[in-house]
């Protein structure tokens, strides 16, 4: 079995990957450099011993702590889940988080995951120039009913063949793409004094209770949290 302090010296090595080990009670036990450097720690002190809300600026802190602690009473992963991740120095951007269960003698520990950023392709990249259309159609109609099926049938692919092209470029599907975009649309809205239900409307949300789950599930709080959050960091 690899030690876990083989895996951070391992994950040290890739900055666009944050890596780390949990104990029972949600507190860090190892983190890698990344994960380190995000959070204005150096390598000496760390977040070893302080859980996720003493480390993120909250609400967010108590959100993966939260997060964390459902992962390690059921024992149930958290696979995949687009996450908009903001660090107490000001970084920010979308990754992708994966949570499992730490097991020791059969129970469950702890928990040790990794989140991946999503990095923007090269717009001259290999398969970027097929999607080149669709993307930029997509990104100016974010208010309308968009599908994938409908994107599919603008790059005249079949819908197997644009979610290969997404996760080749994006490591997302295309729901999982549009989803960001409308959340990133979102995020710049709520910083304004536009109404929740007018930036549900603009960002192509059914209606405003489903923008407001969807917000908080991937960005970590409610419209009206984020915005007083922002305006208190401003």
């Amino acid at each position: 079995m690899v030690s876990p302090d083989t895996l951070v010296a391992l994950f040290d090595l890739l900055p666009d990957v944050v890596f780390f080990v949990k104990d029972g009670a949600g507190r860090y036990t190892h983190a890698n450099a990344t994960l380190r450097k995000r959070l204005g720690m150096p390598r000496g002190a760390g977040p070893i011993g302080k859980t996720a809300a003493d480390v993120f600026p909250e609400p967010l802190g108590s959100r993966y702590l939260q997060q964390d602690l459902r992962v390690i009473q059921t024992g149930r992963p958290i696979i995949d889940e687009l996450e908009r991740h903001l660090f107490s120095n000001h970084a920010h951007g979308w990754c992708l988080t994966r949570k499992m269960p730490l097991l020791t003698a059969g129970r469950v520990s702890g928990v040790v995951g990794i989140s991946r950023d999503l990095q923007a392709p090269a717009a001259n990249g290999k398969g970027f120039v097929p999607l080149n259309e669709v993307l930029q159609h997509a990104r100016r109609n974010l208010g309308e009913k968009l599908s994938v099926q409908g994107m599919a049938d603008r790059a005249e692919m079949s819908i197997a063949q644009l979610e290969r092209h997404f996760k080749a470029l994006f490591q997302v599907t295309p729901q999982q793409w549009l989803l960001a975009q409308r959340l990133d649309k979102a995020m710049r809205l709520v910083e304004t004094d536009s109404s929740v239900a007018a930036i549900a409307n603009a960002c192509g949300f059914t209606d405003q209770s489903a923008f407001t789950r969807a917000f908080r599930r991937h960005v970590g709080l409610p419209p009206r949290e984020y915005r007083a959050l922002f305006r208190r960091d401003s």
